[in-house]
């Protein structure tokens, strides 16, 4: 029954923490990555459709993002949906292939970006005190119904507490990672 709830926790946990490293890796950067082109949606044929569906992605360089429609009557429809994302980009059409110059972030803007992400890695790591919460809770009530002990109930909020310290450690490096990573010049 420990080991159910235990395992469960753990899943829990690392949900959390995917989700942090999910949002990071859709902030811009000052970076080319195709992940910043994720959440666009273009409406092709009257069905909002993500872009990766319409095209290859690709970053030829550190400061550029092309995407190659596999259907070139989309070019203007991808082209004024990532104008519409709100990223602050600029994208250009050639005929052939839509580039997405990444311009470069001033400071003002960086520290913007950190704020950001020290926000969602708060999220994160409250998302993983909710789940230690209701593992010990649920601890407790398989205790009150006499189906472990108090040693056993005690040892496995250790357990818990260890998880729960081992996740927020995973969120702080990543935290720590992408800042880095946005107060690059």
């Amino acid at each position: 029954m420990i080991k159910d709830i235990l395992k469960s926790t753990t899943e829990k946990m690392d949900k959390a923490v995917e989700h942090v490293r999910a949002e990071f890796t859709k902030i811009r950067t000052g970076k080319a990555t195709t992940n910043l082109l994720d959440g666009v949606k273009v409406d092709y044929f009257g069905t909002p459709t993500p872009l990766i569906q319409l095209g290859n992605i690709s970053t030829p360089d550190y400061h550029t993002l092309t995407v190659q429609p596999w259907d070139k009557s989309a070019l203007s429809l991808i082209e004024k949906a990532i104008q519409a994302a709100n990223l602050g980009l600029n994208p250009s059409n050639d005929g052939n292939i839509i580039r997405v110059p990444i311009p470069p972030l001033n400071e003002e803007r960086r520290r913007e970006i950190v704020k950001l992400v020290k926000k969602f890695a708060e999220d994160g790591k409250v998302a993983v005190r909710n789940v230690r919460r209701e593992s010990i809770e649920h601890l407790k009530k398989t205790e009150k119904e006499e189906h472990i002990s108090e040693d056993e109930r005690k040892t496995a909020e250790t357990e818990v507490q260890k998880l729960t310290d081992k996740h927020i450690k995973s969120i702080d490096d990543l935290l720590a990672s992408k800042e880095k990573e946005i107060m690059e010049v």
